[in-house]
C-alpha cells in the first residue's frame, strides 16, 4: 500500500467509500429528468382562431389523436370564502358556447368552495406535446335535467361511486368503503335510472384562457386570450 493511502479499518475511509456509493438526491433525480422529447408541435399566434374555445378543441383533438394518456383530465382549482386554495384532478366533460364542463356532487368540498365564491381556475397539461393550457372564469351550476343527463351517461362504476357518498370524509376502514360500494353498485344495476340528487354539472365561463408551448430549442411561446366587452382580445406573454 502506498503512503498516505487509508487502511481499509480506517474510519475516513470507510466514509469515504460509503459516500461514493450513495444514492442521489431527490433534487439530483428531479434535476435529471426529460423534459420534452423532440418533433415537438409549434403554436403561431397569427394563424390562431379569434377565439380560445376553437383553439382549445383543435388541441385536445390533437392530445387525442397523439395518444396522450388522460388528455381529458384537468387540474381545477377552488378556493372558499375562507381564501385556502384547493386543487385536484378532474374531467373535462365538455366545451361548448357556455364554457368548459366538469360535474361533481353538490355537497363535496369542490362544490362547497364554488357555493361560496364561484371563481375557478382549469389547467391541462400533455406533455407529450409541450403544452399547457389554463383557463379562468366563474363557474355556474346547470339545470336539474342538465346534471341528471350527466349523471346517466356515467359508467355503473362512476355512478356507484357517487352514490357512495361521504367524499372526503373520515373513514373507518377500506373494507366500510368496499361495502358500502358494493351496495350502491347493487342498487345502481337494480335500477339504471337512479340518479344522486346532489350531482351538479358546472360550466366554467372563461374570463382568461392561456396557451403555452414548449419547442425543441427550448423556448416558450405563451399566447393569452382574454375577454374585453363581449369579444376576445389577444396578445404574447413573456415566457
Amino acid at each position: 500500500m502506498s503512503a498516505g493511502a487509508g487502511h481499509p479499518d480506517d474510519p475516513v475511509s470507510r466514509a469515504e467509500d460509503e459516500g461514493a456509493h450513495e444514492p442521489p438526491s431527490l433534487r439530483d433525480r428531479l434535476r435529471a429528468l426529460p423534459t420534452f422529447a423532440p418533433g415537438l408541435p409549434t403554436l403561431d399566434p397569427d394563424a390562431t382562431p379569434s377565439d380560445p374555445a376553437t383553439l382549445f378543441r383543435a388541441w385536445i383533438e390533437e392530445a387525442i389523436d397523439a395518444g396522450v394518456p388522460l388528455p381529458h383530465a384537468m387540474t381545477l382549482a377552488t378556493a372558499g370564502a375562507s381564501g385556502e386554495v384547493h386543487a385536484r384532478t378532474v374531467i373535462l366533460k365538455d366545451v361548448d358556447p357556455s364554457g368548459w364542463w366538469f360535474a361533481t356532487g353538490s355537497s363535496s368540498p369542490k362544490a362547497r368552495d364554488l357555493a361560496e365564491n364561484p371563481h375557478a381556475a382549469l389547467t391541462f397539461l400533455w406533455p407529450a406535446l409541450g403544452r399547457q393550457v389554463r383557463v379562468i372564469g366563474p363557474v355556474t351550476p346547470a339545470a336539474p335535467a342538465t346534471s341528471t343527463a350527466d349523471f346517466l351517461a356515467r359508467s355503473e362504476g362512476s355512478r356507484a361511486a357517487a352514490l357512495v357518498g361521504h367524499q372526503s370524509e373520515a373513514l373507518t376502514s377500506r373494507q366500510e368503503y368496499r361495502d358500502a360500494f358494493a351496495g350502491a353498485l347493487a342498487r345502481v344495476q337494480r335500477g339504471p335510472t337512479l340518479v344522486e340528487p346532489t350531482w351538479t354539472a358546472y360550466a366554467l365561463a372563461p374570463t382568461s384562457v392561456e396557451f403555452w408551448q414548449a419547442s425543441d430549442d427550448r423556448g416558450q411561446t405563451r399566447l393569452r386570450y382574454r375577454t374585453v366587452g363581449h369579444d376576445w382580445e389577444k396578445g404574447l406573454l413573456w415566457p
